[in-house]
């Protein structure tokens, strides 16, 4: 696989990963949005809160300065503040997300031949790139489960249904397609 061929499948996987979370989140209340489990359980807002803070820090100046930015403040990503609604929070999320995607299409091929870093250890372009994709994978898992949880019966399904596997393989249409 070359570089471009690097870029392109891991752009697809992180706009995957951020469709079902999107199509997950659109399933659930702005009150459910908010809702914890437990006291030792984040809700999806807080998993949204921190993987834009992450993502923020990460991917706004990505080759040049330490992924962990100065500014930012990990701990506050797991408190709710009176001003995080869904809304708001799911703001921050595109940013994200247009921060991501903005620096990985961006990306030259000299570029992968950096050094950057994260908490001052040092990573290649690729390690940083699949440690972050590895990162939001596991994140958007919860947020998906918190998601069908919260959404009980109303549940729409974000890849094939139960029972119906055959039906898919007869068929071949993919669910939630890449645009």
């Amino acid at each position: 696989m070359n570089l471009e061929q690097y870029q392109a499948d891991v752009l697809r996987e992180f706009r995957r990963l951020k469709k079902h979370s999107d199509a997950a989140m659109a399933q659930v209340t702005d009150e459910d949005f908010l809702k914890a489990l437990d006291e030792n359980s984040n809700s999806i807002a807080l998993i949204v809160k921190h993987i834009s803070g992450n993502m923020h820090s990460r991917w706004q100046n990505f080759l040049t300065t330490d992924g962990e930015a100065p500014d930012r403040h990990r701990d506050q990503e797991f408190i709710l503040d009176p001003s995080d609604s869904k809304n708001s929070l799911l703001e921050r999320w595109e940013q994200s997300w247009r921060y991501l995607f903005d620096t990985i299409s961006s990306l030259q091929p000299h570029d992968f031949t950096a050094t950057v870093f994260i908490r001052k250890e040092p990573h290649s372009v690729v390690q940083a790139i699949n440690r972050a994709l590895v990162h939001c994978a596991g994140h958007v898992g919860q947020i998906i489960f918190l998601a069908k949880h919260l959404a009980g019966e109303r549940w729409q399904t974000l890849t094939i249904p139960r029972g119906k596997s055959e039906e898919f393989h007869a068929t071949g249409k993919p669910y939630l397609q890449d645009d």
